[in-house]
């Protein structure tokens, strides 16, 4: 679990494509530089969130640490397209007891989105970027929030149709995190908020129960009922 808020931002050293190393594991591989904040904690098989994607670290020094990056990773972020000296914000997964200054961010990337227009206001840049898989958009509202590249942004408009939406981005953000060395046409890996997702699976599959002839409020009766039995029993 993260919280969308970046710790620092490393260095792509070398994306293989096919690392045969022991800590490569004969697949894919990303190995990230100037890493040394997050890195004095660190042990094998934690997960650190590289372009707000949560990944396993196999191999780490003071400065730098190997991830594996796998074929479904790559077919969903935008991690394939890094090169040899490409900025990436990086976050270690959430600590108890610390602050949770985002919100809930699982590291999943959903898909990736477009960035289709840039637009500077007084000392903030509005992005307005287009899902590259329109089926994410009922996930995503105004005021809500939304993962972009692992950094915690609230949603500004968003247009259901045509599957865009738009965040600004306040200045301390800016000098941050990576958004502002993209341009028009790049992609961003986005998550949308699991929330969303899990009211929608709970209410589908309490509709779906009335369709089938037990009613909603028959449903909600019985969950209210284990609720008052577990409590008397205690």
């Amino acid at each position: 679990m993260f919280t969308g808020i970046v710790e620092c931002m490393g260095k792509v050293v070398e994306f293989a494509s096919l690392d045969t190393s022991a800590a490569g594991g004969n697949g894919a591989s990303l190995t990230i530089a100037g890493a040394k904040q997050i890195l004095d904690d660190c042990h094998l098989g934690d997960s650190i969130s590289i372009n707000g994607t949560c990944l396993t670290v196999t191999e780490f020094t003071d400065d730098t640490f190997k991830v594996g990056v796998a074929p479904e990773t790559l077919s969903r972020t935008n991690l394939g397209q890094l090169r040899k000296g490409d900025p990436v914000n990086l976050e270690r997964a959430l600590a108890a007891g610390h602050r949770f200054g985002g919100h809930f961010v699982q590291g999943h990337i959903d898909a990736t989105a477009e960035i289709i227009e840039i637009t500077p206001d007084a000392n903030s840049v509005w992005y307005k970027l287009r899902v590259t898989d329109p089926k994410l958009m009922p996930y995503i509202i105004p005021k809500g929030f939304i993962a972009m590249d692992g950094t915690s942004l609230t949603v500004c408009d968003v247009n259901d149709d045509e599957a865009w939406f738009t965040i600004m981005m306040i200045a301390y953000t800016q000098t941050h995190v990576i958004m502002p060395t993209k341009k028009v046409g790049d992609l961003v890996n986005i998550e949308v908020d699991m929330l969303g997702k899990y009211v929608e699976k709970v209410t589908t599959s309490i509709l779906r129960g009335a369709e089938e002839g037990s009613s909603t409020t028959s449903y909600i009766e019985k969950i209210v009922q284990r609720v008052l039995e577990k409590g008397s029993s205690k």
